[in-house]
């Protein structure tokens, strides 16, 4: 059995790429750390042979903008020597069978993109990730469920989850009505924030930043494009958990696997045996 290869972009003020890229190969990917500059000269040979591109967190451009305004603006009009845009090249990744997941900034990213939600495969930007209702940076942990239904499909229904937040700008808030009614039409709101006992919650601090529908990521129609606000890659070890000690002194099983491991390993479980982008002309994972 082959392991996925996972691309990792970083620079411009990316800086969780190192952590993004050790959880992914801790979570069985070869993977590769690939500079954003290299990636916008040539989409084709970055992307040849791989399976999943993650945007991971950090500050691209420094915020300017709004979170990752100026960097999506970049890809989505950066164009290459074959006539296409950067972001045509992702758009094709992606309908050729590839991966995409963005965490925190790359989350911000994508939906600037419109990669995600995508309700109609218009590619337009239908949510915004506005400043939190605190108004205020958020660094705390939080619980999170998985949905029961919908195309991401990574966990058992309402399986729970803890990973922290670390972020200014992460409220969801939809364009219109009809872009937040074909999200829940179409179970596109995958990951929610939850209180301590498991129930959906607008209050602060469950909800660390007011995000509409208790929403703490979405997927795609295709649910190969992923986006997230919480960070998996903080929490890959037990004893990443601020609370370990006393989780440790309590007899708790530390050994069990992290719930940001968790995470990765199912998303790179979804990815077929030997799967590629077709992009490269190898097997697709459609």
């Amino acid at each position: 059995m082959t392991a996925p290869r996972a691309i990792v972009l970083s620079g411009l003020g990316i800086n969780c790429e190192r952590e993004t890229a050790a959880a992914l190969t801790c979570a069985g990917a070869r993977t590769k750390v690939l500079h954003i500059n290299a990636f916008l000269q040539c989409p084709t040979s970055s992307l040849a042979g791989a399976s999943l591109v993650v945007f991971p967190g950090g500050f691209s451009f420094g915020d300017r903008l709004g979170a990752g305004q100026a960097l999506a603006n970049r890809i989505r009009h950066r164009r290459i020597a074959d006539g296409l845009t950067a972001h045509a090249h992702l758009v094709r990744f992606v309908s050729s069978g590839g991966f995409l997941l963005g965490i925190c900034n790359g989350f911000q990213v994508l939906a600037k993109l419109g990669l995600v939600p995508n309700t109609h495969g218009e590619h337009v930007q239908e949510v915004a990730l506005a400043q939190n209702a605190s108004g205020r940076f958020e660094n705390r942990w939080c619980h999170l469920q998985v949905a029961a239904s919908g195309p991401a499909g990574l966990f058992s229904a309402g399986d729970q989850l803890e990973l922290p937040v670390r972020h200014g700008e992460g409220r969801i808030v939809f364009r219109d009505s009809a872009v937040r009614t074909a999200v829940l039409d179409q179970s596109l709101n995958w990951l929610t924030y939850v209180s301590s006992h498991g129930a959906p919650t607008q209050t602060f601090p469950d909800n660390p930043n007011g995000s509409d529908l208790s929403c703490a990521g979405l997927s795609d129609r295709t649910g190969r494009v992923l986006g997230l606000m919480p960070h998996p890659e903080a929490f890959v070890t037990p004893y990443m958990h601020y609370n370990w000690p006393r989780r440790r002194r309590e007899s708790e099983r530390l050994e069990i696997e992290a719930d940001g491991l968790r995470l990765f390993r199912a998303v790179l479980h979804r990815i077929p045996q030997d799967g590629a982008s077709t992009l490269d002309g190898s097997k697709g994972i459609a």
